[in-house]
């Protein structure tokens, strides 16, 4: 008797066990959001499908901050550039006392953060310039290997979205190639993507510093220089694609009104489309915020999505967990 429920039991944790398996996304609830991306993969992927992609046109695009990881609350770049001021400022005696530097150092984030742009910029230039493209990335990633984020205290790395990680690898199983697009640096989110979210640096698209070219004893270089090249935001996005990719997206997702101009290049092309918006409605788990929210703001695009019936992801009835457990 004893020999038969020992037997019973372990076979039902073998059956337990292959059905989670044999799931691409265990991390997201069994409902009609999830049915969604699979019922899209299938019909792009099956060759009797009417709706069938060949594999070199299923192009998947993601923005990054509040889509791939959190973006609360400030952008994990921006903290980045903080601390790299701060690091520098032995450096820069005359930021003391000239704005916006002086705000940085004083921590009064604040008034930093109501200057907007004109705040932002002086401290990303500072921070992402004046060295060599290879050297800025072993900063990023020494950066990324020992800052937390100030209220979950956790490597930003480990504030990926897991529902998300699932997703991509997921969507390549299937044979879509999948790109980050954002408004982030290129540079920055090189330095991580491919261990974070298994995308190559040539599949990551974003905002851009121009670079030198400089020969310095015998060696070439390419040197990070204080001038905006572009930036891949809001409607640059479709220009970045077209720009980098050169192939229109059959899939897009993103999670606020700058992935908005994204997902309507993405829609607007022929044959079977998919475009999804992250929804950060889980206070207790995550933040909660969309039409107001200073970072990240989901308005017009929340209105679009309700109009032409894109997938709304809701981060709290959607997703059975958030972050990676390790």
């Amino acid at each position: 008797m004893i020999k038969r429920v020992l037997v019973g039991l372990l076979l039902f944790a073998l059956a337990n066990l292959a059905l989670a398996q044999s799931d691409p996304l265990p991390s997201w609830r069994d409902d009609v959001n999830k049915k969604a991306i699979e019922d899209f993969v299938g019909d792009v992927t099956d060759e009797a499908s009417a709706d069938f992609v060949p594999p070199e046109e299923r192009i998947a695009t993601f923005g990054n901050d509040g889509t791939l990881w959190v973006e609360q609350p400030i952008y994990a770049e921006f903290q980045f550039a903080i601390d790299r001021i701060n690091t520098l400022a032995p450096q820069h005696p005359e930021w003391k006392t000239t704005e916006p530097f002086s705000l940085v150092l004083a921590g009064n984030m604040n008034a930093f953060l109501a200057g907007g742009a004109e705040s932002v910029v002086p401290i990303l230039t500072a921070s992402h310039s004046g060295m060599t493209r290879e050297d800025f990335e072993i900063i990023v990633r020494d950066w990324l290997a020992t800052a937390r984020h100030p209220t979950k205290k956790r490597l930003y790395t480990q504030l990926v979205y897991q529902p998300m990680i699932e997703l991509l690898e997921y969507l390549r199983s299937n044979g879509f190639k999948t790109f980050i697009v954002s408004g982030g640096g290129v540079e920055f989110m090189r330095a991580f993507a491919e261990q974070s979210y298994g995308v190559p640096p040539e599949q990551v698209v974003g905002s851009e510093g121009k670079l030198k070219f400089e020969m310095r004893d015998g060696q070439p270089l390419l040197l990070k220089l204080p001038d905006v090249q572009f930036v891949d935001n809001n409607a640059g996005k479709p220009i970045g694609i077209e720009t980098n990719i050169g192939r229109r997206p059959i899939a897009a997702f993103g999670n606020s009104d700058s992935d908005l101009q994204m997902l309507q290049w993405t829609w607007a092309g022929s044959g079977k489309r998919f475009c999804l918006y992250v929804h950060h409605d889980d206070a207790v788990r995550e933040w909660a915020y969309d039409r107001q929210s200073p970072i990240g703001r989901l308005d017009l695009g929340l209105d679009e999505a309700r109009v032409k019936h894109w997938t709304v992801v809701s981060m709290k009835d959607d997703w059975k967990t958030i972050f990676p457990t390790k």
